[in-house]
């Protein structure tokens, strides 16, 4: 089977890698996104894509605009392949390039259609708290992911999975159902399922406000943004901008799914529910762990935090480094 791939994040490695390596598929070219300046040095950093396609000599394109770029159009329609494959390209293929490949153009979505069509659904399946997500390979159509389901494959979320976890799960899942999925279709053992539209929710690009967190909101729902956004959440802390990368609700349904050490915490979540105080207040000090702080319903442990210009760091170096007190309060982030 001949196939030209476009994709253009690390999402999208794991399946054209499967691609590469197996003996009943031939990537005759691959179509990505063009190279982006870094923000220290001002140098052209290639795609994740593109750093595996030039290992394997294979021709890369990367159009501004593929729909409207002539010259990839046509070497896109020489090509004569059976199939394109789409992994998060990042590009919106118009009707005139669905139409080129023999057998179909097939996306490899990181959802389960219909819920969570866009450009980011596994950050928000975990804002929005959901316990279960997988992939879909679907057929492509000139919507936003609204064309019909060929497969779908799923994977159980933890309490603690953020968007980076989540998505190296996901790609792998990706890589292997879309490998079956090109099987089956070329055998013709795949009846494509129409997607319920009624059913159909949407994830949207993420917009800066989405990182601001605000103490206000109960526990659980501040986690879920924290790592559904992960790594970019924001507070105010001594009137400087912090990230909280990692963070835990205690006293939360999920308690079950948290590790040993935190569970331990538990036993002490009685007396600190008698110091009910004002959202964003650091209620408690863990030693070893880090800070509790109060929210608008429950309390929530910051596991990893960043100040501006550092690295990343544990909720205990932070307490130790900002000589931290119970009391001080934490901002909305901005």
């Amino acid at each position: 089977m001949k196939i030209v791939f476009f994709g253009t994040p690390q999402f999208a490695v794991p399946t054209l890698e499967k691609l590469l390596n197996h003996s009943e598929f031939e990537v005759l070219a691959v179509v990505t996104q063009p190279d982006k300046r870094r923000e220290r040095g001002n140098k052209l950093t290639p795609t994740p894509v593109k750093a595996i396609t030039t290992a394997h000599n294979l021709p890369v394109w990367q159009p501004e605009r593929v729909k409207k770029d002539t010259e990839t159009l046509t070497k896109l329609k020489e090509l004569d392949a059976d199939v394109f494959v789409v992994v998060a390209y990042g590009q919106i293929l118009s009707a005139k390039i669905l139409k080129m490949p023999k057998l179909a153009c097939i996306n490899v979505h990181g959802s389960i259609l219909p819920k969570y069509r866009g450009a980011a659904p596994i950050q928000w399946c975990l804002y929005n708290g959901e316990s279960e997500t997988g992939i879909t390979t679907m057929l492509m159509d000139v919507g936003m992911d609204t064309g019909a389901m060929l497969q779908i494959a799923t994977t159980p979320i933890g309490l603690l999975d953020n968007a980076q976890d989540l998505a190296e799960r996901l790609a792998a899942i990706g890589g292997d159902l879309l490998v079956e999925t090109l099987l089956k279709l070329e055998r013709q053992e795949i009846q494509p399922i129409p997607q319920d539209n009624l059913a159909a929710t949407y994830a949207p690009l993420i917009q800066k406000p989405d990182y601001a967190l605000d103490w206000s909101k109960s526990a659980m729902q501040l986690h879920n943004q924290i790592r559904g956004f992960y790594p970019n959440c924001t507070a105010t802390f001594r009137n400087n901008l912090l990230k909280i990368t990692a963070s835990a609700p205690l006293g939360s349904v999920g308690d079950c799914d948290l590790p040993p050490e935190l569970q331990e915490l538990l036993h002490k979540l009685p007396d600190l529910s008698n110091t009910l105080d004002k959202p964003g207040v650091v209620v408690s000090i863990i030693k070893g762990i880090g800070a509790i702080v109060q929210t608008g319903e429950g309390l929530l442990l910051l596991r990893e935090v960043q100040l501006a210009g550092k690295r990343p760091q544990s909720g205990w170096d932070f307490v130790n480094g900002s000589r931290l007190t119970v009391g001080e309060v934490f901002g909305t982030g901005s």
